[in-house]
């Protein structure tokens, strides 16, 4: 695993990790994750480009301060860090609730963005996982110290070792594992909560953006889904992709919500196909 990076923004500490060299691809994770959920996909995409990851306030090991975790929030964050690196333009990859950031981003600061990557995207439908329903409702404060006790997460991370250890790998899993073991933390659990009903509800997803994807349509896009995606249904990749015109989509046969984790290969392969025919494209205009 790469080494974190820290800088003080705004007074706040921001972790982030910068590897690589060449484009810039800005990638930005998914709710109660942090930037060690892009592990099996950045060191091959650092041989080639400059990858940012960023932990999202609120997340991993950024600071978790009281304030706002709305969808602006973060992309004003990400504005800040890019302009703090001095990176003028990237490529913004955005998963789970890190593609509704992303869109976000591509709107308020749209100078920033040469193309927008969408994996497993939230921000695009009212469907969701009906655990993050029940989490966004009054009380989950008081719910959550007792799903989320540190005894059991010890016990859990003893068993994944062993599996580890006897050569049982589960990507999804694992990242499932790591987002729910991250709300043992009182302040982690008290920003989760934020974000969560910032963009959640018990109807469902209360954020979209399909009523503005075609400002994009002059913006190389990107989609990659997994077709066994329990989180964020597939069937908003396929209704993105038929609003973003000329957009491009892939589905992963066998695949759930974590396909950068899950077929990594698969993944940078596709990405990197991506990168090459927009920059020849943007070649033969130019």
């Amino acid at each position: 695993m790469s080494e974190f990076s820290q800088m003080d923004l705004h007074g706040d500490l921001v972790a982030y990790r910068d590897e690589g060299s060449g484009p810039v691809l800005l990638l930005i994770h998914g709710m109660a994750g942090s930037s060690r959920t892009w592990d099996a996909v950045l060191p091959e995409l650092a041989k080639k480009y400059r990858v940012i990851a960023p932990d999202l306030p609120g997340h991993g090991l950024s600071a978790k301060p009281r304030g706002d975790y709305s969808l602006g929030a973060f992309a004003a964050f990400l504005r800040d860090l890019l302009r703090e690196l001095e990176v003028e333009t990237a490529t913004i990859v955005g998963q789970s609730l890190g593609g509704g950031v992303a869109m976000q981003f591509t709107y308020q600061h749209p100078e920033y963005c040469e193309r927008l990557i969408l994996i497993g995207s939230g921000g695009l439908g009212p469907d969701v996982n009906w655990t993050l329903r029940l989490l966004s409702a009054p009380g989950a404060e008081l719910v959550l110290p007792i799903i989320a006790p540190r005894p059991v997460l010890d016990v859990g991370n003893k068993i994944r070792s062993w599996l580890s250890s006897a050569g049982v790998q589960s990507p999804r899993a694992d990242e499932t594992w790591r987002s729910y073991s991250s709300l043992a933390d009182r302040e982690t659990r008290q920003a989760f909560l934020r974000t969560l009903r910032s963009v959640v509800d018990y109807r469902g997803q209360a954020v979209s953006a399909m009523n503005r994807l075609y400002l994009n349509s002059e913006m190389p896009t990107l989609l990659i889904w997994g077709d066994h995606d329990k989180i964020i249904p597939v069937a908003h990749g396929y209704a993105a992709h038929e609003a973003i015109p000329g957009s491009r989509l892939e589905v992963l046969e066998g695949i759930g919500h974590y396909p950068h984790a899950e077929a990594p290969a698969a993944v940078v392969a596709i990405i990197d196909d991506f990168l090459d025919v927009a920059a020849a494209q943007m070649r033969k205009l130019s």
